[in-house]
C-alpha cells in the first residue's frame, strides 16, 4: 500500500510539472509572424509601425545600432531581378579584393563573350557593348555590373572568378547559406532567371555585408563611369545623392516587379543613422521608378517615426540639394500602406545604355 501511495504521489507531481511546462511553452511560443519579427526585428515591442511597409510586395531594413533585420509582412521567396548582382559583386570582391584606388587585374573579353552579349541583347536583356580583345579591369567590370546593370558582364565575372557560371552559382548559394539567407536560391549571376529567388529580409543581409567593402560602396555611389568600348554608362539608381541615398542596386522584370536594394543616411533622434533596406515586387508602368519611389517614402517613414526628426542629409552630388532634378520618386510620392500616398510613378521605360532599347532585369 505504501508503495502504491508513493507511486500515486509521484504521478500527481509529474502531471503538475508537465502542465506547468506546457503552460510556459504556450505562453512563450510566437506565431509564425511573430517569429519572423523576433528573428528579424528585435523585440516585438520595437517593431516599426505598419505604415512603414509598402502596400505591395515586401520590404525589410536594418539601421545603425541594430543587429537584426526588421522584416515587413508578406516575406516569401520571390524573383529579385538584378538585385542578385549584389551577391555577384560581393563574391568577386571577396575572392579578388581591391583596395580603394586599385583597379585590379585585367579581364580580356573573347569572341564567346561577344556572342553571349549578342544573344542576351536579342532577348532584350540589360547589356553593355563589348568587343573581342577588349580588356576591362576588375573595377571596370564591377562598374558595368552595378551601374547600368549589365547581365553580360555578370556572366563574364562569374567565369573569371570560378571558371564557369555553374561553379560561380554554387558559390553564390554557399555564401547565402553562410549569411543565414535561408529563403534564397540563386540560379544565375545576373538575376535574369526568374528561378533566382529570395526575400527582402534575406537580401538585406548580403547588401549590408557588401556595403562594408569600401570599393563596392564607392562604386554604387558613383553616378556614371567610362568603359573602353561602351563609353559612358550611368547608374540606374536615380535617387543617388538625394534625400540621403548613397546606393545600392535596382532591379526589375515582369516576374520580380520593381526592386531596389538601398542605403540612406538620415538624422534620427539627433543621431546620424544609416538605413539599409530592400523592397521587392513593386508594381507600376516603370518598375524601376516604382521601386525607387517606395524606398524613398519608406525611408521618410522610418526617419519620421522619431518626434525629433532632423532634416535629411544634404545632397551628396555636386550642385547641392536641387530637388528639381529628382526623378519620379521625388515628384510623385509612392505607394505605401495605410495613410501613405498612392500615386503611381510613371516615366518612360528605362533603356539599355547602348542600343536604346528597353531592357529587362535592370
Amino acid at each position: 500500500m505504501r508503495l502504491a501511495g508513493l507511486l500515486v504521489v509521484i504521478a500527481v507531481l509529474a502531471a503538475a510539472l508537465g502542465y506547468q511546462l506546457l503552460a510556459s511553452s504556450s505562453s512563450t511560443t510566437a506565431s509564425p509572424t511573430e517569429v519572423l519579427r523576433t528573428e528579424h526585428g528585435g523585440p516585438l515591442g520595437e517593431a516599426p509601425p505598419s505604415t512603414v511597409w509598402p502596400a505591395d510586395g515586401q520590404a525589410a531594413f536594418v539601421q545603425t545600432g541594430q543587429s537584426q533585420v526588421q522584416a515587413g509582412p508578406n516575406q516569401h521567396s520571390a524573383a529579385i531581378a538584378s538585385v542578385a548582382k549584389v551577391m555577384t559583386a560581393y563574391l568577386v570582391l571577396r575572392d579578388h579584393p581591391l583596395r580603394p584606388g586599385q583597379d585590379g587585374p585585367a579581364i580580356t573579353l573573347t569572341d564567346a563573350d561577344v556572342a553571349d552579349t549578342d544573344r542576351r541583347r536579342g532577348q532584350r536583356e540589360s547589356v553593355v557593348s563589348i568587343a573581342a580583345g577588349e580588356q576591362l579591369t576588375e573595377r571596370q567590370a564591377l562598374q558595368a555590373l552595378l551601374l547600368p546593370s549589365a547581365n553580360n558582364i555578370a556572366a563574364v565575372l562569374a567565369r573569371w572568378d570560378a571558371g564557369s557560371v555553374d561553379r560561380f552559382v554554387a558559390r553564390m548559394n554557399a555564401a547565402a547559406r553562410s549569411l543565414g539567407m535561408n529563403h534564397t536560391r540563386y540560379t544565375d549571376p545576373s538575376g535574369y532567371d526568374d528561378a533566382t529567388v529570395s526575400t527582402a529580409a534575406d537580401q538585406v543581409r548580403v547588401v549590408d555585408r557588401a556595403m562594408r567593402l569600401p570599393v563596392f560602396a564607392s562604386i554604387v555611389a558613383t553616378p556614371s563611369a567610362t568603359l573602353p568600348v561602351a563609353g559612358t554608362v550611368h547608374n540606374t539608381d536615380t535617387l543617388l545623392g538625394h534625400n540621403g541615398f548613397v546606393g545600392v542596386k535596382t532591379g526589375s522584370d515582369d516576374a520580380a516587379g520593381g526592386c531596389f536594394a538601398f542605403r540612406a543616411i538620415r538624422w534620427i533622434d539627433g543621431k546620424r543613422t544609416t538605413i539599409t533596406g530592400v523592397v521587392l515586387g513593386q508594381p507600376g508602368h516603370d518598375r524601376i521608378a516604382a521601386g525607387l519611389a517606395v524606398a524613398d517614402a519608406m525611408v521618410d517613414r522610418i526617419a519620421g517615426h522619431s518626434p525629433r526628426q532632423a532634416p535629411a542629409m544634404p545632397d551628396l552630388r555636386p550642385g547641392g540639394d536641387d530637388r528639381s532634378r529628382r526623378t519620379c520618386p521625388g515628384r510623385h510620392g509612392s505607394r505605401l500602406g495605410p495613410g501613405g500616398p498612392k500615386t503611381d510613378c510613371r516615366e518612360p521605360a528605362r533603356h539599355d545604355a547602348l542600343d536604346g532599347r528597353p531592357s529587362n532585369a535592370g
